[in-house]
């Protein structure tokens, strides 16, 4: 497998697709400090060479874009999911990445063996919630609250997963020293910071509520498990994270609704929206996952919104999604009135662990 990124349509389809979605992948594991989980896809890849079982068939004539589907994570989940379950011992020396094994090997004999649990992963796509990635949201509402919006935010989430960027009034932040949030908070994120800090100013939250079409229920210990499986295991503090979520989930259940991006964003739209708050749309690594026609729905809605807003009661919009020509995630903002074009405040490491800031 190729350690480089190669350039692909996000919409292509195809064996050729499959194969370069698998090296894509690999390299971006790479990229991201996760060994393990590059040696997992890469061992993946290899059973498209002779499909055995119909899970590696499944995969090879996979019918759907497989990049934007995130064919490879959702393979790589149910593997994560047999290891963490203590079902499939035979994965642990590649997850305690010993050295000089047969990675292929090992995953075909789990792969033949465990097929009918693998089978059900690649039915949909990965559940990527992280609560790291909320520092973005953070950052992002002080930079709107320094351009005169107000620092009331009333928040909408679109691919929420199991809710935890919308328990963020419930998380310490320190942004290059700029202090947000309780403290302590039942989380304290402190990414690496570069470039100059974000504007320091006081913000609260008049309401967090989101959606996703499968949305995961913390307080169950299976769907935990099924969140827990998209975690790459070299990542340690994200497993810390997901257990601090899931105590926080207990105490307080999240405001999540079932229901897709398109159908909930143009509902709570139409909302009256209170004066002196700011209405928020906010998404983290999603956005490749919505149809193309509910993105297209979401935009019409969020501009037809903004046509409408006022300094009172503006719209804003705020993502943090993979640029995928330059292999990295970038934190764009729009708002209404004043701000419609998008300006990129900055780019982030995908699970929290730094912030590159860029906005004046």
């Amino acid at each position: 497998m190729s350690e480089r990124y190669q350039l692909v349509d996000m919409a292509e389809t195809g064996p050729a697709a499959v194969r370069t979605a698998f090296a894509n992948q690999v390299a971006y594991c790479q990229a991201n400090d996760a060994r393990v989980t590059a040696r997992i896809v890469a061992a993946l890849a290899t059973l498209l060479d002779k499909p055995a079982t119909e899970f590696a068939r499944r995969i090879a004539d996979w019918q759907g874009p497989p990049l934007a589907d995130a064919l490879p994570l959702r393979a790589a989940g149910g593997l994560h999911a047999l290891h963490l379950s203590g079902k499939s011992p035979a994965l642990a020396p590649i997850y305690a990445d010993a050295d000089d094994i047969n990675d292929a090997a090992i995953v075909a004999g789990v792969v033949a063996s465990h097929e009918a649990a693998l089978l059900p992963w690649l039915d949909g796509p990965p559940q990527t919630n992280e609560a790291g990635r909320s520092s973005n949201f953070i950052a992002a509402m002080l930079w709107l609250t320094d351009q005169g919006l107000p620092p009331h935010f009333d928040c909408l989430e679109i691919g929420s997963s199991a809710g935890i960027n919308l328990m963020i009034d419930r998380y310490h932040y320190d942004l290059g020293g700029v202090q947000v949030g309780p403290e302590p908070g039942v989380m304290t994120f402190t990414p690496e910071w570069r470039g100059s800090h974000p504007p320091q100013h006081k913000i609260d939250f008049a309401g967090l509520k989101g959606c996703d079409v499968g949305p995961v229920d913390l307080t169950d210990p299976a769907q935990a498990l099924r969140l827990k499986a998209y975690i790459w295991p070299e990542h340690a503090i994200r497993f810390q994270r997901i257990e601090a979520a899931i105590a926080a989930a207990r105490a307080k259940k999240p405001n999540l609704v079932h229901a897709n991006a398109a159908d909930f964003v143009e509902a709570e739209l139409r909302k009256p929206q209170a004066k002196g708050t700011t209405r928020v749309l906010m998404h983290s690594i999603v956005w490749q996952y919505v149809p193309e026609d509910q993105q297209m729905r979401v935009t019409t809605a969020m501009e037809e919104a903004g046509a409408e807003a006022t300094a009172d009661r503006p719209l804003a919009w705020i993502a943090l999604e993979a640029n995928r020509t330059v292999h990295q995630h970038e934190l764009v903002v729009r708002y209404w009135p004043g701000g419609e074009a998008s300006k990129m405040l900055g780019r982030a490491h995908a699970h929290g662990a730094w912030v590159e800031w860029a906005a004046a």
